[in-house]
């Protein structure tokens, strides 16, 4: 594994070339949808000295960071903040709100959604999924029915994956939510925000999700390390009933120790340093910015693609993200190869295909800590990759995206 320090280092050899290594300078372009770039004032936070997690300094901290959390995820019920990855996080959500043998129903988005489906079918729940073709998001109309047939109310639960990172389709939550409604039904809503929060607008209270899945390692500007669920009052009383073993996950004690400033066991002290400088910029830029920004170098990223005569997976208009855009190959073209390229020549982490996808598709990552020339980098180094590769693309794509960057 080799570390991009934004010293010069050797790549790997290019094609043709075994031998030969190419000597890179300057700063790696890592332009996949996460881990995504760390702001430098980030990190800095990231180096303070450790303080006394049982200290008042701390428990300070950790009482303004619950706080501030909140108009993130759009709610102002208590949020949970785990030492792991997303997927703990998901486990947190499955494991307060269910017990063994309770129906879930889950939509087969794309690589995640079906991990998230494989995690509760481990746990023992009983999991109905709707099948997919990976380039649309969750269909409201699918769920509407589904919970009309289910005059039991056996289903418990519905999983979503707000915006699939494998595939950059974002499922229109609010229109789920409607279905939800609509059909009078009790189902929980638990939906999955890894690749979503703090780049793609999203309202916890205001589109009635009961509880919320996130991580650090993406909008928020971290390293991996913190995940979180916010949770409604709803799944804090399904939580009461639940009856899955679970103790690291347990919400009580840590809502407990919350009041306090506390946690129940040892928190991530420094990755709490870089949240509260992460939180600190998202502010100063403003939510509403933030998501426009993100909006905004997504669609300059789609018209390069659109431009090189290439395809966006997504196929749905209403449903392109804004953190990713997944780009499909022309048949006989192997995306992986493209990728190869662009890491030896130019020094820039594309994203794989994920699952069915792998060698298919390659996915430009646009979020977090990213300017207008960035990006521009970005889609000059994955022009000149494809053009490296053979595969048979238009010039003006670049161009296309100037375009948009320059007119808005």
């Amino acid at each position: 594994m080799t570390l991009h320090t934004g010293t010069p280092h050797a790549g790997t050899p290019r094609a043709g070339a075994p031998h030969a290594k190419t000597l890179h300078t300057g700063r790696h372009f890592l332009q996949i949808p996460g881990p995504t770039n760390v702001p430098d004032q980030v990190l800095r936070a990231l180096a303070a000295p450790t303080i006394d997690h049982r200290g008042a300094e701390f428990a300070q901290l950790t009482l303004r960071l619950l706080a501030e959390l909140k108009p993130v995820f759009g709610t102002t019920g208590p949020v949970v903040i785990y030492p792991s990855s997303g997927t703990g996080a998901w486990e947190a959500a499955l494991v307060n709100t269910l017990s063994p043998g309770d129906r879930v129903l889950c939509f087969e988005t794309g690589h995640f959604a079906t991990l998230w489906q494989r995690m509760a079918d481990e746990l023992g729940l009983d999991v109905d999924l709707v099948p997919g073709d990976w380039r649309h998001g969750a269909d409201p109309e699918t769920l509407a029915h589904k919970l009309a047939a289910d005059t039991e109310h056996l289903i418990k639960a519905v999983c979503v994956v707000h915006n699939e990172t494998s595939t950059g389709v974002t499922s229109r939550i609010p229109e789920i939510r409607e279905a939800i409604d609509a059909s009078g039904h009790p189902a929980l809503l638990l939906v999955d925000t890894i690749s979503s929060l703090g780049s793609i607008d999203y309202r916890h209270d205001e589109w009635g999700v009961d509880v919320t899945v996130a991580g650090s390692q993406k909008g928020l500007m971290l390293p991996p390390g913190l995940s979180f669920n916010a949770v409604s009052e709803k799944a804090l009383a399904a939580s009461r009933r639940a009856h899955s073993r679970t103790s690291f996950w347990d919400w009580q004690p840590m809502l407990e120790a919350n009041r306090n400033g506390f946690f129940p066991y040892t928190p991530a002290t420094n990755l709490l340093y870089g949240l509260d400088e992460a939180l600190r910029m998202l502010n100063a830029e403003g939510l509403p910015a933030v998501f426009a920004r993100h909006a905004r170098h997504a669609r300059a990223t789609r018209a390069a693609v659109r431009g090189w005569g290439l395809e966006v997976l997504c196929a749905d208009e209403r449903e392109h993200s804004g953190s990713l855009t997944a780009v499909l190959m022309p048949q006989g073209h192997d995306a992986d190869k493209v990728r190869e390229i662009v890491l030896d020549r130019f020094d820039m982490s594309l994203g794989a295909g994920l699952g069915k996808l792998a060698g298919r598709v390659f996915r430009i990552g646009h979020l977090g800590h990213l300017s207008d020339l960035t990006l521009a980098g970005t889609l000059a180094g994955v022009q000149m990759g494809l053009e490296l590769a053979g595969v048979p693309v238009d010039q003006g794509g670049l161009a296309a995206a100037l375009d948009v960057l320059r007119a808005e």
